[in-house]
């Protein structure tokens, strides 16, 4: 995902489009002639190393660098970004942010001031929040009650993922009625839904939908669903507005049926006709474990089916069940008689017959103690996180389809020594794989900016892991990209969409 210094910036703070601040988010700590989108992005390395202690706030002092007890106040988050600064002064800067539906604790008394009308409240585990158009104290919002369905962290993919098909959806603002969603699409409607139910089975996707009930209340009964605060406003049509592009990827809230189709609501709130997609099913492609006293290497199998065999004292070794393509193997590093890696488990593989990820001959100075980095290869295309010298998960990526060419002339992955800056749960992206300069991928899952626009993240489009693939970001495979961003620093608490690194993050070393 190479992209020119504006648009990186941009990208940072996953931006899409045009999104407005809630109120609270200016701060005399930026100045800039930048349009307000790229100002706000380009904050977050400033902020990384400018911001002032939490310690030295008022009030609160001590108590306000500690989570703190519940008190049974609430806030809700109704903005696609509600930030959460590091105090309530004009030298504020930010944590990070919640995202619309987000409800979480908040600590009285309210602390208002002129960047604040509505009022400061501070949230676990740290920071405050501004109440007014970015949040409120009201659990009863619409957006907070269309939004209430949760990203899923650390097992795979956050939501529910599908891609516009050839014929992409219309972008309903409320549920159509029959007549309506003949004369926007056409008097094919009711064949096509028929005929995309009937394929699920077929590719192997109908456990992903289940069975969708009816819609929801507040979705049955909305004239006009509610958007959340900073999300663009497009021109409304009839019952529509307007058709989404061929290339774009969608995360949904939840499916229902209505009229005959199956419609999915979407992070933005919008309504889609799922007929007019293809529902996403994760790969179950996904790295190895390594425990204390295991060590590289670890061998990625390449055929699709490898015969494994178990050695016979003075016997030719006998065949014995196979492995899978792409299953990792942790070997011990010897070999036998010339023609096999041993495994851990006792097993013997041909030689020659995988990937292998061979340990380091040397490392780093910062490889020390149980400091977490990651070691990423291009030539092969793999990924190792360490704590200290010891290695604790390997796996396959896809880097910049460039290989080693120049990241500024080519789509190569920058090469480099780098820390992770930002993480999101989900983040926006340009479609870097099928189409450049568009914003049509909504919710990337759990992506980490280490430099610029380049970052760690999940993939929803493809499963050609081990293959250079991308625009310049490392792609990595739902499973993987769920158990990196919890390993990794900074940590993104439970409640919270994004975080700015403020501390030491993980260290990410990017080599030919």
């Amino acid at each position: 995902m190479r992209r020119d210094w504006l648009l990186s910036l941009s990208l940072t703070l996953a931006a899409c489009s045009q999104r407005t601040e809630p109120p609270g988010a200016a701060s005399t700590a930026a100045s800039s002639t930048l349009p307000q989108e790229i100002e706000i992005a380009g904050q977050a390395a400033e902020e990384a190393s400018s911001s002032p202690p939490v310690d030295a706030l008022e009030p609160g002092s001590q108590l306000d660098a500690l989570p703190f007890e519940p008190t049974g106040l609430k806030l809700a988050s109704t903005a696609w970004r509600t930030w959460v600064y590091t105090d309530v002064t004009e030298k504020r800067t930010r944590y990070g942010y919640l995202r619309a539906g987000t409800i979480t604790d908040a600590r009285p008394p309210a602390i208002v001031n002129a960047g604040c009308p509505g009022g400061w409240y501070r949230i676990n585990p740290r920071g405050f929040v501004c109440i007014g158009k970015g949040a409120s104290l009201s659990l009863d919002e619409p957006v907070v009650m269309a939004s209430d369905v949760r990203p899923v962290r650390g097992q795979g993919f956050p939501y529910l993922y599908a891609m516009a098909s050839d014929s992409p959806p219309f972008r309903y603002f409320r549920l159509p009625s029959a007549e309506e969603m003949r004369t926007v699409e056409g008097e094919g409607v009711a064949g096509r839904a028929l005929a995309w139910r009937q394929g699920l089975a077929a590719k192997g996707v109908s456990e992903l939908l289940g069975e969708p009930g009816a819609p929801p209340d507040l979705v049955a009964n909305a004239k006009v669903m509610p958007r959340p605060y900073g999300v663009i406003q497009r021109l409304h049509l009839s019952v529509h507005s307007g058709r989404a592009a061929a290339d774009s990827g969608f995360a949904l809230l939840r499916t229902f049926t209505h009229e005959g189709r199956v419609f999915g609501l979407t992070t933005e709130l919008d309504l889609i006709a799922l007929d007019r997609t293809r529902l996403i099913k994760p790969s179950s492609f996904h790295g190895v474990s390594l425990e204390p006293g295991e060590e590289l290497p670890v061998v990625f199998v390449e055929s699709y089916s490898l015969q494994k065999y178990e050695p016979v004292d003075g016997g030719t070794p006998k065949a014995t069940g196979s492995w899978q393509r792409r299953e990792g193997v942790k070997l011990t590093g010897k070999t036998v008689g010339g023609q096999f890696w041993e495994t851990r488990d006792g097993l013997l593989m041909p030689l020659g017959s995988g990937r292998l990820i061979k340990p380091r001959e040397s490392f780093p100075s910062f490889a020390t103690g149980t400091r977490k980095w990651i070691d990423l290869s291009i030539e092969q295309q793999a990924l190792v996180a360490y704590e200290g010298t010891r290695p604790v998960y390997v796996t396959l990526v896809s880097t910049g389809r460039g290989g080693l060419g120049d990241p500024e002339k080519t789509h190569a992955t920058v090469r480099g020594t780098f820390m992770i800056v930002t993480k999101h749960v989900t983040a926006t992206m340009d479609g870097e794989d099928d189409v450049s300069d568009s914003y049509n991928l909504l919710d990337v899952p759990f992506v980490q900016y280490f430099h610029n626009g380049y970052a760690l993240h999940g993939t929803y489009w493809h499963d050609n892991f081990g293959q250079v693939r991308s625009h310049g970001c490392v792609n990595l495979s739902p499973i993987d990209s769920a158990w990196l961003f919890e390993w990794t620093d900074p940590s993104v608490p439970a409640d919270w969409h994004g975080v700015i690194n403020k501390d030491r993050g993980t260290v990410v070393v990017v080599r030919p």
